[in-house]
């Protein structure tokens, strides 16, 4: 049996290597708007609970849930749509459609009541769906799921992210913030 000269052997080596952690590279660092979206003001989506006031209205001051379909259904105005819009357009768009014959001066404010749920899945002690607490890093989020499990890599994650419209993954560090909504996959580690 003849062996194989040690510079095959390496070049061999080096080429199973590199195939192997070829497979790690797939995922490219988060897009600009990805890291842009946590400092954005908020956006209402499906699953937010809201609490609106109208001033010395106490009939249409009451909490309100975003539906599946991006919607709130208001007194008077009936649906009103709310996915994309931050709580200054809605209130906005709100206290508009009460002056069409309905109230004079409508003074409308709205407050977040609940955040719509994030997840966790993957190497966590408890996957599952969770409350959003504003300012909420991954580390919180992990935490909250009972932590990571023996396996974890317990430096980067992935997050998965709606923005405008889009659904957008990126590799983060668990120092990183998250917004409602979000998707977190804690990968298992390589060794």
């Amino acid at each position: 049996m003849s062996v194989a000269p040690p510079k095959i052997l390496l070049a061999l080596s080096l080429a199973a290597i590199t195939a192997a952690l070829g497979g790690c590279t797939t995922y490219k660092p988060a897009p600009k708007a990805f890291n842009e979206a946590t400092i954005q003001p908020y956006t209402l989506d499906s699953g937010d609970r809201l609490r609106i006031t109208v001033f010395d209205q106490q009939s249409l001051t009451n909490t309100y849930t975003v539906d599946q379909a991006g919607y709130i259904a208001f007194p008077l105005i009936g649906q009103v749509p709310a996915r994309g819009r931050t709580l200054q357009q809605l209130s906005g768009q709100i206290a508009q459609k009460l002056q069409q014959g309905y109230l004079r001066d409508p003074d409308v404010t709205i407050d977040v009541d609940r955040y719509r749920s994030i997840f966790i899945m993957g190497e966590v002690g408890q996957p599952g769906q969770y409350a959003y607490v504003p300012g909420m890093t991954v580390q919180n989020a992990i935490a909250v799921a009972g932590g990571f499990s023996s396996r974890a890599n317990q430096s980067m994650v992935d997050v998965t992210r709606k923005i405008n419209g889009q659904v957008l993954t990126g590799r983060i560090n668990i120092s990183g913030p998250i917004i409602a909504g979000d998707t977190i996959y804690v990968r298992e580690r390589l060794f």
